[in-house]
C-alpha cells in the first residue's frame, strides 16, 4: 500500500520522458535491484534527504546524457541504470554517502550476487 508521497512520486512521472517502465499501468522491474533503487530514492526523498523534484532532474538529465550518447534504437538501453546513476549522484552530492564508499558497497553487493548466482547453476 502507497502512501500519499509515494503515490505522488510514482504517479508525478507518469507520461514523462523519466517515466517508470510500466506493464498494464503496474511499474515493472526486471531485476530485484530495480526495486530497491526505485523504493530507496522514493524512501530517501520522502524522509527529507532531497526533495523529489531534485531526483527527477537527475534522472532526466541521466536519461538525456544516455540518449545523447547512443542511438535511439541501441539495445544497451536501461532505463534502471539512469534510475541508478541519478540516486547515486544524490547521494554523493547531499553527503549521504561518499564516492569511495558507494564504490566499497556496490563492490560488496556485486561480489555477493555472484556467489548467489553461481549456487543457482
Amino acid at each position: 500500500m502507497q502512501t500519499k508521497f509515494e503515490h505522488f512520486a510514482a504517479t508525478s512521472m507518469m507520461g514523462a520522458p523519466d517515466s517508470p517502465p510500466r506493464d498494464n499501468g503496474t511499474l515493472q522491474f526486471e531485476r530485484y535491484w530495480e526495486s530497491r533503487a526505485f523504493g530507496m530514492a522514493i524512501a530517501l526523498s520522502k524522509h527529507g534527504h532531497y526533495e523529489w523534484e531534485d531526483f527527477r532532474v537527475n534522472l532526466i538529465g541521466s536519461i538525456a546524457e544516455w540518449e545523447a550518447e547512443h542511438a535511439q534504437d541501441d539495445p544497451s538501453w536501461d532505463y534502471y541504470q539512469r534510475w541508478l546513476q541519478a540516486l547515486e549522484r544524490l547521494l554523493t552530492e547531499h553527503a549521504l554517502v561518499d564516492s569511495a564508499e558507494l564504490e566499497s558497497r556496490t563492490a560488496e553487493i556485486l561480489t555477493s550476487l555472484k556467489c548467489c548466482d553461481a549456487g543457482k547453476k
